[in-house]
């Protein structure tokens, strides 16, 4: 190719440089009108002069495999052989040489770390379609002593949708807090995917065989990656950081259901979920917020006509209700490069 591109008038290191060579390279294969042989397979290349011998490769790697060392690394096994005045090689020959042979696998007992896989991704486009829930401490006046509150959350509206105080955890109440809550929100036999973590009470008998008779599907957190489950987390950040949390503890059980139900009023009517359009988780839920965001758009929009100079070129606020919720978003592929 490169001869023929020469023979309609292309410059030779054109040539080259178009298929990817040298000139010196072209020149050295192509000499007296004919391609060269390459002698680069039959070539005879000097090993290097530190090259470790068979017989210490061998050494190595029984060394590796006896009894003492098979469940050490290399970086292990070279300082306890120095310390007792041996030097065989050094780490990385140590692990070229068990590469060489197939060797260089996980050592020990333990579990090969492994790659996490991706978070589960869930959407919600209405209420009752998505729930998280989780259990979290309240702390007595006995000090070690402690109550603990089931909180179920609906994510598409941050509603608060079942929750109870109880003194230990269980699967089994868990269960029944669960149907009741199904209940009340007449949701029961509905597509509903109920998301938690790995916690004993989750994963319970009793639990999946509530959920599976209620036709509940169940979604879990990744091991060790609280994250998954940052509904029901930020949700019991909110709790703990209202300015009447009892920073002492609770006197008794009674004391902390009736704190409980007072911050769940204040939290399903009152509180402007900044997610939401400030608008209420319960408004949220049953739909009133649409017509509550549509009226702060007038209120705006006149307010702006009236005074004008104000606004300058600035839109108003954006009113539009809060789109679909989503439960673990998948990263985009720039994200997971950074990652």
């Amino acid at each position: 190719m490169i001869q023929e591109a020469k023979g309609d008038g292309a410059r030779l290191f054109r040539a080259c440089d178009e298929a990817g060579i040298g000139l010196r390279t072209y020149r050295r294969w192509f000499r007296e009108g004919s391609v060269q042989v390459d002698k680069r397979p039959e070539a005879v290349r000097p090993g290097p002069a530190n090259k470790l011998s068979e017989e210490e490769r061998q050494r190595i790697l029984s060394t590796c495999n006896s009894t003492r060392y098979e469940s050490l690394p290399p970086s292990q096994i070279v300082p306890s052989l120095m310390d007792e005045g041996l030097y065989l090689a050094s780490e990385s020959s140590f692990y070229r040489i068990l590469k060489a042979h197939n060797q260089l696998n996980h050592r020990g007992q333990s579990l090969a770390p492994q790659r996490s896989r991706e978070a589960t991704t869930h959407h919600a486009s209405g209420p009752c379609e998505l729930w998280s829930w989780d259990i979290t401490y309240l702390a007595s006046t006995v000090r070690g002593q402690f109550y603990y509150l089931y909180m179920f959350e609906d994510v598409y509206s941050r509603k608060i949708v079942g929750y109870e105080v109880y003194e230990a955890e269980s699967g089994d109440y868990a269960a029944e807090l669960l149907q009741r809550s199904l209940l009340r929100e007449k949701c029961l036999h509905r597509p509903l995917v109920l998301h938690s973590d790995n916690g004993a009470p989750m994963k319970a008998q009793t639990m999946k065989a509530k959920m599976e008779e209620l036709g509940v599907l169940p979604s879990y957190s990744r091991p060790r990656v609280s994250n998954d489950n940052a509904f029901s987390e930020s949700l019991f950040r909110t709790l703990k950081y209202r300015p009447e949390w009892p920073s002492s503890g609770f006197k008794s059980l009674e004391d902390a259901r009736r704190w409980v139900d007072g911050f769940v009023s204040w939290y399903n009517t009152e509180h402007k979920h900044s997610k939401l359009r400030f608008v209420t988780p319960q408004e949220r839920h049953s739909g009133e917020d649409v017509a509550i965001l549509a009226q702060r758009q007038r209120v705006l929009e006149e307010a702006k006509q009236r005074t004008p100079n104000r606004w300058g070129s600035r839109p108003i606020r954006n009113c539009e209700p809060a789109g679909p919720t989503t439960l673990n978003p998948e990263r985009s592929a720039v994200e997971k490069d950074a990652a």
